[in-house]
């Protein structure tokens, strides 16, 4: 799923199921998330908030009715306002989550990986130097060879 196909707005089930996908990706990478879901016991319902609060926010976003959220996705209404309004940590993820989507687009940190993009971010500085030393080297024969 790219930045560009994931509705701010969305204007139909297909869009507020990629704008519900993109909320839960974002939120289940966050920093956050992972310590909260590290906890066995916990797990199980961190996923479960997730999902209610990503669908919530999806559908309140897309116009509907916290009574008619509640119906679709089969909780309460007192629930869904709960998590529209950031007072459960899921309902404050999933807008921290759809901040970030406004402002930077869809993308997803994995943790761990960091050090995996410093080392292509130096692979790809190594193959940008050796282009520049075998240019160098091909003037110098060139030179060389004008000299002789």
């Amino acid at each position: 799923m790219s930045a560009d196909s994931v509705p701010l707005k969305p204007l139909g089930k297909e869009d507020i199921r990629k704008l519900e996908s993109a909320l839960l990706t974002i939120s289940f990478f966050s920093q956050e998330t992972l310590q909260a879901i590290g906890n066995p016991h916990e797990r199980l319902t961190w996923v479960d908030s997730l999902y209610v609060a990503a669908a919530a926010f999806a559908r309140d976003k897309a116009g509907m009715t916290a009574s008619q959220i509640a119906d679709e996705i089969g909780v309460t209404e007192a629930t869904v306002r709960k998590h529209l309004k950031g007072e459960t940590k899921a309902g404050q993820i999933i807008k921290q989550s759809y901040e970030k989507l406004k402002s930077e687009g869809f993308s997803v940190a994995v943790p761990g990986c960091e050090q995996s993009q410093q080392v292509k971010n130096l692979e790809d500085q190594v193959k940008s130097l050796q282009e520049t030393i075998n240019k160098v080297k091909d003037l110098l024969n060139q030179a060389l060879k004008a000299l002789s």
